[in-house]
């Protein structure tokens, strides 16, 4: 009999632009996952940055979500389940609605973390795999991951592994900037005209701009980029005809093929991304704003750690793993404990 202690969980992350549910079982060698990821691009957060609200479609939009995670969730009894909602139920006045609907349709009530903490999560669930991507190769610390979502991208350091362990966070800050919220409030034209990027890009740089005050990332020794924007944008300098999660995990993109592949998808027409399979369909509208942050993210970082230490940043490491897994492997150990 084996003597190797493990729990079941699983975790949900609700953010601007889409929900996600994975049930893994977490024990003392890791994690294991038992139901691979499921994704539904919901919108939760439509008009939440003009409104303050969360709109009624796109509440019944989340909740049909919900209410399938909850069937394959019967099917997969767990000993613990946490959802997480990000961004947009931060700023939204209407969350109590949302939270006590979902609490009926779960049994769990949403945990609305803030910024810091999603970075953190993001931070280990990035991490966590390092050594499955990269085996003993692993590439330079500090590690600095940009979590890049509907509402807000998260920029966090770790430690260089002398005074902080490399899987430690050392700085971290939320910026209120993302996909969704950049679309929404400024490329509202079809493609977006020059002074519609302009603006966006000025409010992108103030937010930079306040994240370098928190967090040094002029010390990146690896950029690892999380979210679906990240991964979209990968696959499409990868030049696949399709979403191939294998193929994009892990994989290294120069910054001037990675900034090329983010000015192509931002001037495209909504018709012309509908051409690319790589694009989710419920990412055409707004991946846009998601490829001008990337492009932004990608210039300044690499700038800062030129101008402060002459080294040449002109890469980053695409991960499928970011803030779910976080949720879910932070879940499992903590349950452990308590055991």
């Amino acid at each position: 009999m084996s003597d190797v202690r493990e729990v079941r969980v699983a975790g949900i992350d609700c953010g601007t632009n889409s929900i996600r549910l994975m049930v893994a079982t977490v024990g003392e060698r890791g994690m294991r996952v038992e139901v691979p990821r499921i994704m539904r691009v919901v919108r939760l957060g439509q008009d939440v940055d003009k409104t303050h609200r969360f709109a009624d479609d796109a509440l019944e939009r989340t909740y049909r979500a919900i209410d399938e995670f909850a069937d394959v969730l019967r099917e997969h009894p767990v000993d613990a389940l946490r959802f997480v909602a990000t961004s947009a139920t931060r700023d939204a006045q209407n969350r109590e609605e949302f939270e006590d609907e979902v609490e009926k349709r779960l049994g769990v009530r949403p945990d609305v973390i803030p910024g810091t903490e999603e970075a953190r999560l993001s931070f280990l669930g990035a991490t966590s795999v390092l050594h499955t991507q990269f085996g003993d190769q692993l590439p330079p610390a500090p590690y600095t991951v940009i979590d890049l979502g509907g509402g807000s991208t998260e920029m966090v350091i770790g430690g260089d592994g002398t005074d902080v362990s490399v899987d430690q966070v050392a700085a971290a800050f939320s910026m209120n900037i993302g996909s969704v919220r950049m679309s929404e409030r400024h490329l509202l034209s079809d493609p977006p005209t020059r002074n519609e990027i302009d603006q966006a890009v000025a409010d992108i740089n103030e937010h930079i701009d306040e994240a370098f005050e928190k967090v040094p990332a002029w010390r990146t020794g690896t950029l690892i980029g999380v979210s679906g924007t990240v991964t979209t944008m990968t696959g499409i300098a990868l030049g696949l005809r399709e979403y191939d999660r294998d193929a994009v995990d892990g994989a290294v993109i120069g910054f001037a093929d990675a900034c090329s592949t983010c000015e192509k998808v931002l001037t495209m027409t909504r018709a012309e991304r509908r051409e690319y399979p790589v694009i989710h369909p419920g990412r055409i509208d707004v991946i846009g704003g998601g490829a001008l942050v990337w492009n932004c993210v990608l210039n300044r970082i690499g700038d800062a750690v030129r101008d402060h230490t002459r080294r040449v940043l002109n890469s980053y490491v695409t991960s499928e793993h970011g803030l779910l897994d976080g949720i879910v492997l932070d879940l499992g150990r903590r349950t452990l404990a308590a055991r």
